[in-house]
């Protein structure tokens, strides 16, 4: 998707970098916080600004609620539906599908109407392309409602996992904090060159995601009968890749379960190679938002640790639960922010 590409991502630096500003100052201080919530309102108001626009504001509500229809629909229950049951979750997913497309329709007529499509997101996708020439208003209005989610829903998680590694690594926080303080006072100044001087930043993000990766499961269908290890899988067949062992193998990674950022900095620890990096996936199914969401991410983590020192509660139990259904989290994560001197 155009919009999404990454010298899209990188026209628009500034936005992003506002956006993920106003997490880091909104944080309370001195008190342990919840920060999962904050986060995901932070990069839901940064994913819908991208995607949106200045009818980001109208959505915004919508779009809230299909990240709780989302998240009700993948909450475990004691029996396994069939996909053709309309159970409550079901009803209440479709219920919310409806009305964001419901307040998204106008949106794109009055844009088509008066010819000022915009440069988001959303403008993209209603110029024609040179593959599939204009899109129809139904085929945006289906696709739009999953992209949405997608913006804020793995990134947010991502975040709790870069929070917990900041306050449990302080030295590592404290490199990127001294990158971070080169970055300009006023966020909107921000450029995709500020960014690429963001180095550990960007490989602190990458080492979280390597072993804490949100999309911790992904499935693929063999397109042919192949030969897997000691395995043969017949075409048609699903095979289940977990990019949290596969991102743990000590073939590709020397220590493996030992979270050292550094790796990322070296050639040898390229992303490009393939079965390298799994977090947004790989292949034709990649993830078309891996570009936005590691500028929300690493601004994020910049900014957060330029202002403020991290720590866990002081209380001895965790910090935070572990979740899988629908990705892994650290859910109830309370962290404590102090002032960074």
């Amino acid at each position: 998707m155009r919009g999404l590409r990454p010298q899209a991502v990188a026209a628009r630096i500034g936005e992003i970098a506002s956006g993920t500003a106003r997490f880091a100052d909104q944080w309370p201080t001195g008190q342990d916080v919840e920060i999962l919530p904050l986060a995901r309102r932070a990069l839901e108001e940064v994913g819908m600004r991208y995607l949106f626009s200045e009818d980001a504001p109208t959505l915004l509500p919508f779009a809230s609620q299909l990240f709780l229809a989302r998240e009700v629909l993948v909450r475990p229950s004691r029996w396994a539906w069939p996909r053709w049951v309309p159970t409550p979750a079901r009803r209440f997913r479709t219920r919310q599908q409806v009305a964001f497309t419901n307040a998204l329709r106008p949106i794109v007529r009055r844009r088509r109407s008066s010819g000022r499509l915009g440069d988001d997101v959303l403008g993209q996708m209603l110029r024609p392309s040179s593959r599939y020439g204009l899109l129809r208003e139904e085929a945006i209005l289906d696709a739009l409602p999953g992209i949405t989610v997608a913006t804020f829903e793995t990134p947010s998680r991502a975040a709790g996992w870069i929070m917990l590694h900041l306050a449990r690594y302080p030295q590592a926080a404290g490199r990127v904090a001294a990158e971070a303080a080169l970055l300009p006072a006023d966020p909107a100044a921000t450029t995709s060159t500020h960014l690429d001087s963001l180095r550990y930043t960007q490989a602190l993000v990458r080492e979280v995601l390597r072993l804490h990766p949100p999309s911790w499961l992904l499935t693929r269908r063999a397109t042919r009968r192949t030969r897997l290890a000691d395995y043969t899988i017949e075409a048609g067949s699903t095979v289940l890749v977990c990019p949290y062992t596969a991102q743990r193998d000590a073939r590709e990674h020397s220590e493996p379960d030992r979270f050292r950022p550094e790796r990322w900095l070296d050639d040898s620890g390229s992303p490009a190679k393939p079965g390298i990096f799994l977090s947004f996936g790989t292949g034709p199914h990649g993830c078309e938002g891996a570009a936005l969401a590691m500028a929300m991410l690493t601004l994020l983590t910049a900014q957060t640790a330029r202002c403020y020192h991290l720590s866990e509660p002081l209380e001895p139990e965790r910090s935070y639960r572990l979740t899988t259904f629908g990705g892994l989290a650290t859910a109830g994560l309370r962290l404590r922010a102090t002032l960074r001197s």
